[in-house]
C-alpha cells in the first residue's frame, strides 16, 4: 500500500471514533417522571429536562439555596417541568449569572436519590428587544 493510502485510512478511523464517542454523549429530553424511571431501572445515563422555575405570587423563586460563604459549590433550587411535576435540583457548581430572571430551564444530568442532579444548566433569559417592544407600545397608548 502506499503511504498516502495508510494516512487516508487512519484520517478515516479517526473520523469514525469522533463520530462514536460524541453518539455516545447524545442525551435525550424527558420529564421528572421518565428521568426517575431510567433512575429505578438502574441507568446513569444524562437527559435533558425543561422546565420553569416554581415561583411565588410576588415572581420570587421558591426553594433557591445557595449560600457561597458556606459552600460555593453546591446550588439547589426547585424546577417544575412540562408535566408540571416539581423537583428539587443540586447543581455542584456555582450558581448561573442572571439565574433569577430566566424564563425557562433545561437541565441535563440524571436522578441520584429522589433528587436531579445537574451537570449543566442552560438558562432562557428574557429578551431586550421584547422588552423594548413592550415599553414602545404601552408609551404610544
Amino acid at each position: 500500500m502506499k503511504k498516502s493510502h495508510i494516512i487516508g485510512i487512519i484520517i478515516i478511523a479517526a473520523a469514525i471514533m469522533i463520530i462514536m464517542s460524541t453518539a455516545g454523549d447524545a442525551s435525550t429530553y424527558v420529564d421528572f417522571g421518565q428521568a426517575k424511571e431510567l433512575a429505578q431501572d438502574g441507568s446513569k445515563t444524562k437527559v435533558h429536562v425543561v422546565g420553569r422555575l416554581k415561583k411565588d405570587a410576588k415572581g420570587h423563586i421558591v426553594g433557591m439555596q445557595y449560600d457561597p460563604l458556606v459552600d460555593p459549590n453546591y446550588f439547589a433550587f426547585m424546577l417544575v417541568d412540562t408535566n408540571r411535576v416539581e423537583q428539587k435540583v443540586v447543581y455542584f457548581n456555582p450558581k448561573p449569572q442572571d439565574f433569577e430572571r430566566s424564563e425557562q430551564v433545561v437541565i441535563t444530568g440524571n436522578m441520584q436519590n429522589d433528587v436531579f442532579v445537574a451537570d449543566k444548566i442552560l438558562l432562557k433569559c428574557p429578551s431586550k428587544y421584547v422588552e423594548k417592544e413592550v415599553q414602545q407600545t404601552t408609551a404610544g397608548l
